[in-house]
């Protein structure tokens, strides 16, 4: 099931052709930022700017730019996110530090940066100032995100709040800012504005507390990723900080952890989650955020038959195997 209506990644991908022909050289600056962007992925971010500017009435073309805007933004995010995590893979393909190098990757990604800003230059100024206040305020929180998720790295333990937030401002704040975006292009009033924020904040949640569940206990062939990948890292997800609360025996968990075999780690680390019922309660978790996204959008300034698509939205973002 496709997550957004055909005509959105029309829109999008024709804007990114568009964007691709404006910026060319020098070639070593530009290449990675077109090479990033191609490899695709779901589009999400972009397509819910288009989603809540067309619900307010503004036709697709009016949207587009800050449709790549945020589209540029969180690729850059990940271009950087890449070299922090050493990571040497993204979507099946070489990181951009990993086919370039770090200074091209970090250079490359500070334009990045800049360009979602000369895009946004498209709107008038009182459109381009609310909406700039509001991607400024997003941006801040991702990096805040970031620097949580580095800190954790080098804690045995996070308070489950801490991760939450964690992944709220990492993840959430930019799909409701997404959402925002397109409302304030959309002409929406400050109290809509909100109201659309707060649905992409809570589908962001929902969303992020999926992938979770989906690292650990997903199909490999379907997620597009290996299984457990979470679990090599170390990572303090929901699954590890519920099944470190509900352990009497933390010992166990600790030794599972310090299997030096990968298959048998993620076996055994697995099986002390399903002990402490941490599936069950990232599955609860899930369906919480994904009411409140629900109880968000019966709350939109739209007809019925329009509303009926953020649930389903919603919906399909927490059902999927990818």
């Amino acid at each position: 099931m496709e997550l957004f209506p055909e005509k959105y990644s029309q829109a999008i991908e024709k804007a990114l052709e568009r964007y691709y022909e404006r910026y060319t050289a020098p070639e070593n600056l530009y290449s990675p930022a077109r090479y990033i962007l191609s490899l695709g992925g779901k589009r999400i971010r972009p397509s819910l700017v288009l989603m809540a500017a067309e619900s307010f009435g503004v036709p697709l073309e009016k949207a587009t730019d800050a449709a790549i805007a945020i589209e540029v933004f969180h690729n850059f995010s990940l271009v950087h996110d890449d070299i922090m995590d050493r990571a040497p893979l993204r979507r099946g393909h070489e990181t951009v530090h990993m086919k370039w190098n770090g200074n091209t990757a970090i250079l490359s990604g500070d334009v990045m940066m800049i360009q979602a800003y000369e895009l946004f230059e498209s709107y008038p100024k009182d459109i381009f100032r609310d909406v700039v206040h509001t991607f400024n305020r997003v941006a801040r929180l991702v990096c805040e995100g970031q620097q949580m998720d580095m800190d954790f790295e080098k804690e045995e333990y996070v308070p489950m709040e801490q991760y939450i937030r964690m992944i709220e401002m990492k993840t959430a704040v930019l799909l409701g800012g997404a959402l925002a975006i397109g409302a304030i292009i959309g002409g929406a009033s400050t109290t809509d504005v909100k109201k659309m924020y707060d649905f992409g904040r809570c589908i962001g949640l929902a969303y992020q507390l999926t992938d979770d569940y989906l690292d650990t206990f997903g199909c490999e062939k379907t997620f597009g990723k290996r299984i457990g990948g979470d679990i090599l890292e170390a990572k303090k997800t929901f699954l590890y900080i519920t099944a470190f609360d509900n352990t009497t025996d933390k010992g166990a968990l600790r030794d599972a952890f310090s299997i030096t075999d990968e298959e048998e780690k993620i076996t055994a680390v697995r099986t002390l989650y399903r002990k402490a019922e941490a599936d069950k309660a990232i599955e609860k978790s899930i369906a919480y955020y994904t009411d409140k996204a629900l109880s968000c959008a019966d709350s939109m300034p739209f007809p019925a038959h329009v509303r009926d698509t953020y649930r389903r939205l919603a919906v399909s973002l927490v059902e999927r195997k990818v």
